[in-house]
């Protein structure tokens, strides 16, 4: 496509001259333009999309995909509603599930908490705060005053593993003289951290004969959480829970329990994307401009090329190597930073912090403990190509305006 003539005459031209410098540098700005672009594009969209799968993962492995609840406030006949749900296709597990506010309070410190009243064989089977005991042990968890804590929530209550919690309930005792809260001592058996700061503060987990027990439910449950086999695909198993419950039953998934939340997530994401590509585009600008300068510069030897029988289109393909040149290069050089940045994103964060003394990451604004990143190789691609269109596009003019140059005219004006 083009000859070694060509590329010659467009790397002499790129290797600037003294007189040349201010040219070479503008493009030089081109360059590192488009390359920080192209980078923090491909960084920003990892971290949205680490951020979007980490509290996916983290919310859907410790809140069931679908939910099972009674318009009367309490599911009483709930063993046989689990059976019916059990038998749906695709429907995992089915976990009765008690849950109610309490005040947790141990040394004088005390702390709000959401407790979660479930058998031990449910927890054990919870992945997300089973595989991620921090102290003591699920086995444990069998007597009527076991709980398991979130880590945070311990720390702040100051509390370990065989330490008791005295769990404050607002729903308490109607006597002549008012409402009197009920308070019981549960012992810890163990701590979990998933690495969600809401959970890891707020969670308590409690066996569900005692969470009964608590809260003054008799054997009867708050919900049926269901588990499927695929969460972003519920909608089918959804209907055919629908069908096999009573009337005075309901279902609701975990996208109305956090819908707006992941569509926040969705418009900064696309919000960002826009933003960042301003950055590409203003690099392609620079680009335009740098080329034009370079084109009047270089009037005389374009008007020698023409005179001793170089084309149009030769002239026309020489700036446009020039030009595209500077995107191809920046484009590569942001792609490879983007993607090493990505995949060491953590450790730059405690480096920086280390170095600062400041955090710049902190879990209870961000909800996560760790700064997450997923690099999706479409988005990576999209990204190069946009950034590649953007700067061959940037050339065309500048290159077919060098093309249109009159020789007679450019060598009288010299």
């Amino acid at each position: 496509m083009f000859s070694a003539v060509e590329w010659m005459v467009a790397l002499r031209y790129m290797r600037a001259r003294r007189a040349e410098g201010f040219i070479s540098v503008i493009a030089g700005f081109s360059l590192i333009g488009i390359a920080l672009g192209v980078a923090t594009l491909i960084i920003v969209l990892s971290v949205m999309n680490g951020f979007r799968t980490e509290l996916l993962d983290r919310i859907l492995g410790l809140n069931g995909h679908i939910a099972v609840v009674s318009s009367t406030g309490a599911l009483s006949d709930y063993d046989s509603l689990a059976e019916r749900v059990r038998v749906v296709e695709g429907v995992l597990t089915v976990t009765p599930l008690v849950e109610g506010q309490v005040l947790a309070t141990s040394g004088g410190r005390s702390a709000g908490a959401m407790v979660r009243g479930l058998t031990a064989e449910a927890l054990a089977m919870r992945s997300s705060v089973a595989d991620n005991i921090r102290m003591g042990s699920v086995s444990d968890f069998t007597s009527d005053n076991a709980v398991v804590l979130g880590s945070r929530l311990a720390r702040s209550l100051g509390l370990r593993v065989g330490d008791k919690v005295t769990l404050v309930s607002p729903r308490g005792t109607v006597t002549a003289f008012g409402t009197v809260p009920r308070m019981q001592a549960y012992r810890v058996v163990a701590t979990f951290e998933i690495g969600m700061f809401e959970f890891d503060s707020s969670f308590i987990f409690m066996p569900l004969s005692a969470a009964q027990k608590y809260f003054r439910l008799g054997d009867t449950v708050n919900q049926l959480e269901v588990f499927v086999d695929n969460p972003d695909n519920f909608e089918r198993q959804r209907a055919a829970i629908s069908g096999v419950i009573d009337a005075d039953h309901r279902v609701f998934d975990w996208q109305e329990a956090n819908g707006s939340f992941f569509n926040a997530l969705q418009v900064e994401r696309n919000v960002m994307f826009l933003i960042l590509t301003l950055i590409i585009l203003v690099a392609a600008f620079n680009i335009i401009s740098s080329l034009i300068m370079l084109v009047k510069d270089k009037g005389s030897a374009i008007a020698i090329l023409r005179t001793v029988g170089a084309s149009r289109g030769m002239v026309m393909r020489v700036f446009f190597i020039v030009g595209a040149s500077v995107g191809v290069v920046g484009t590569l050089i942001g792609a490879i930073l983007g993607l090493v940045f990505s995949e060491n994103i953590e450790a730059i964060r405690q480096v920086l912090e280390s170095l600062t003394g400041t955090d710049l990451f902190a879990a209870e604004i961000y909800f996560l403990s760790q700064l997450p990143a997923e690099v999706d190789n479409g988005e990576v691609t999209l990204v190069v190509f946009m950034a590649l269109g953007l700067s061959i596009l940037a050339t065309l003019y500048p290159s077919w305006r060098a093309s249109r140059l009159d020789p007679v005219e450019a060598l009288r004006n010299e």
